[in-house]
């Protein structure tokens, strides 16, 4: 997989999870409400593509993708307290599944796709 495509999936994976937090808490999703919520996950997500050297191999889902999520909940986590607003237990916890989930989920998926279709015999 291409650096681009990955790059994307894995914001889309953070924006869904802030999307559905706001929206499960009945918090507005106004653009600045998303970006307040938002920001501490895509710049820990944004080092976890650094510390990893993620493009180098986007797709791989232990490598790469167990890494990358690592360091977004941490990250995100601290940058969060940082600002000022809370990590309960519960929100790590529920953070931790979810981007484990999307954020390893999708290489996982892409991982098997891209093995199937290595394996198809070639016609001809």
């Amino acid at each position: 997989m291409r650096l681009f495509p990955a790059a994307l999936l894995d914001l889309l994976c953070v924006a869904a999870f802030v999307l559905i937090g706001r929206s499960s808490h009945g918090e507005e999703n106004a653009l600045l409400g998303f970006l307040g919520t938002a920001w501490p996950f895509t710049a820990a997500l944004a080092a976890g593509w650094l510390v990893t050297l993620a493009w180098r191999a986007p797709a791989r889902p232990l490598r790469t993708g167990v890494g990358v999520w690592a360091a977004t909940v941490a990250g995100g986590m601290v940058l969060r307290v940082l600002s000022g607003d809370g990590a309960p237990l519960s929100f790590v916890i529920v953070t931790s599944i979810f981007l484990g989930a999307t954020l390893v989920g999708w290489r996982a998926v892409a991982h098997l796709v891209t093995r199937r279709r290595d394996r198809r015999p070639v016609a001809g």
